[in-house]
């Protein structure tokens, strides 16, 4: 399929070749007759070249309408010799100067035929200059000729030509034979070359961890299949891009450190961690030319090492909890029946009676306090049952739509669920609780007013639910310990109700993390495996009791934070 391509290139080029020397010969030769006084038939010679022209132009239709190149190649080279010699007789015989034509069409034989044609074509152009020449000196055509050469002058202009027209064959196909030597090696050096650089495409692209090249200049060349997953981005748009627009943090130079931890926000609104690991690209001819990235993701390392530090904070504070409760709750109850005992006695005044309300109001904010400890540090009875988080939502969001009216808050709510029913595994009392904490949350955020968005969607083998606001937003640090007890800064919170949420979702085999930006709200999300995913028979229900030990086991919820400055949640 090569060569029929070539040859046809061959003879596409051979007869723009072709009209141009005869464009340029015509010109020159009509020039000579106006110049100087010649025998030259100019109407003969015109009907020749305008001929020669017309054969050309069918040439070229025929090569796209025939596919046998090679006979088309024959055709032209024969057809070629023949208006030569025509010309030739008409521009004078053994005084013409357009013999040379004969050497050009017997180096184009050997170019578009196999070897032995060019001296096949080199004999027969002999043949048909010879046969001009004879005729013009015998009479037997007439003659243009301007001059009479002896018999062997004749002989003589014939048989240099021979010779001429034979070395030109033998050069010519000696030419071509190395020519297309010189080819094959070539295309069997470009094969090796490919198949080199597509095993090396193949071992870049086949690399786990991110890889990314970049110039001197530190604009990206080449990016890696895994560092357009890491970095969720395609080559478009990172090619020429400067790297270090891509983070957050400076990147390693390579000479002072060669590896260090940097972040970067993803597309979906999630910062990660990525490890980076720099090296210079050298040329031992050409010294450095750029740099070498290797990236590997540490996001999900770094969440499950904040985790493990997060659940030992909430082995203590709960094992504190259950300690000292007790403890506090008795003196406490103490203090507030003398306080009650006081506040009877008809002699004190005013300013006693104010101080007695705050030590009672402060004592029942304390109770409070201590109320939720023990929910938090005692173990939880879970009941696991077909629930529809849908119905779930519903029934929340109608007792929060009421509270909102009856206070005024100016805060609208939108829903959006992607499908009528949202079947999971569950206890759908404790997710109840774990929907009215995040509209809680978003209620007390949005002081001002603000829109709250629910949405339930579909997620693989998941069902997820956000809760989006419009309030203050975080810092990364506040939502990084958003989960943890005592995170609260609302007025009245004791910053235990999503530590409980916390506690529920691992109780559930689910994940929640809150996501959030300054200025811009934060959003609550929360995924739980649907129902049609468990293992576990969907018309069996099972009921559990899940303590405390049992939630420590259990898989951890999903901890991911983007965000800024604004008020943690309680």
């Amino acid at each position: 399929m090569q060569s029929t391509f070539d040859e046809r290139n061959w003879l596409s080029w051979l007869v723009k070749v072709r009209i141009l020397v005869l464009t340029l010969l015509l010109g020159i030769q009509l020039a000579i007759v106006r110049l100087t006084p010649t025998r030259l038939p100019l109407r003969l010679f015109l009907s020749t070249i305008l001929l020669w022209y017309t054969v050309s132009l069918f040439y070229v239709l025929l090569l796209s309408l025939w596919k046998e190149h090679r006979l088309q190649a024959s055709l032209q080279v024969l057809t070629d010799l023949i208006l030569v010699s025509l010309v030739v007789h008409e521009t004078g015989g053994w005084d013409s100067s357009w013999n040379f034509l004969y050497p050009l069409v017997i180096i184009v034989a050997g170019i578009l035929l196999p070897r032995v044609w060019a001296h096949l074509v080199a004999a027969l152009a002999f043949i048909l200059y010879g046969a001009v020449l004879e005729l013009n000196y015998y009479g037997v055509v007439r003659s243009y000729c301007s001059s009479h050469p002896e018999l062997k002058a004749l002989q003589g202009i014939i048989f240099v030509n021979l010779f001429a027209f034979l070395t030109v064959a033998y050069l010519a196909s000696l030419l071509v034979a190395k020519l297309r030597e010189a080819r094959v090696e070539l295309k069997d050096a470009s094969g090796a070359l490919e198949d080199l650089q597509i095993l090396h495409e193949n071992i870049i692209q086949s690399i786990s961890s991110g890889l990314i090249t970049t110039n001197l200049d530190g604009r990206i060349t080449l990016v890696n299949s895994a560092a357009q997953k890491l970095l969720e981005c395609t080559p478009a748009q990172l090619l020429g891009k400067p790297v270090t627009s891509l983070f957050l943090d400076a990147l390693p130079n390579g000479e002072s450190r060669s590896h260090a931890e940097v972040r970067f926000d993803a597309a979906g609104g999630f910062r990660k961690t990525v490890r980076v690991r720099v090296a210079a690209l050298n040329l031992p001819e050409r010294g450095p030319l750029g740099y070498v990235y290797a990236l590997d993701d540490l996001t999900e390392i770094r969440r499950l090492e904040r985790e493990v530090r997060m659940q030992d904070r909430l082995a203590a504070v709960g094992r504190l909890a259950a300690a000292i409760a007790h403890e506090i709750r008795n003196p406490l109850t103490s203090i507030a029946g003398s306080v009650s005992m006081l506040s009877g006695i008809p002699a004190l005044g005013e300013e006693h009676r104010r101080l007695l309300d705050i030590v009672t109001r402060e004592s029942q904010r304390l109770n409070g306090i201590i109320t939720d400890f023990l929910a938090y540090s005692r173990g939880k009875k879970y009941h696991f049952d077909k629930a529809d988080l849908v119905r779930l939502l519903e029934d929340t969001l109608t007792l929060v739509r009421h509270r909102m009216t009856a206070e005024n808050t100016g805060i609208t709510i939108e829903c959006r669920f992607a499908a009528p029913e949202a079947w999971v595994l569950a206890d759908g009392d404790k997710i109840r609780q774990v929907f009215w904490n995040f509209a809680e949350n978003a209620i007390r955020a949005m002081q001002n007013g603000g829109n709250l968005r629910v949405a339930i969607e579909r997620l693989g083998n998941d069902w997820q639910v956000s809760f989006a606001d419009t309030g203050t937003g975080m810092t990364p640090q506040q939502t990084e310990k958003i989960f943890e007890p005592f995170q609260s800064d609302f007025e009245g919170g004791t910053g235990l109700g999503l530590a409980v949420v916390y506690q529920i979702v691992q109780a559930h085999e689910g994940k929640v993390w809150a996501r959030s930006k300054p200025g811009q709200g934060t959003t609550f999300v929360l995924r739980l495996r649907r129902l049609d995913a468990e293992k576990r028979g969907v018309g069996t229900p099972l009921v559990e009791n899940v303590g405390e030990a049992d939630m420590q086991a259990a898989p951890s919820a999903q901890l991911a934070a983007v965000g800024a400055e604004g008020r943690p949640r309680g």
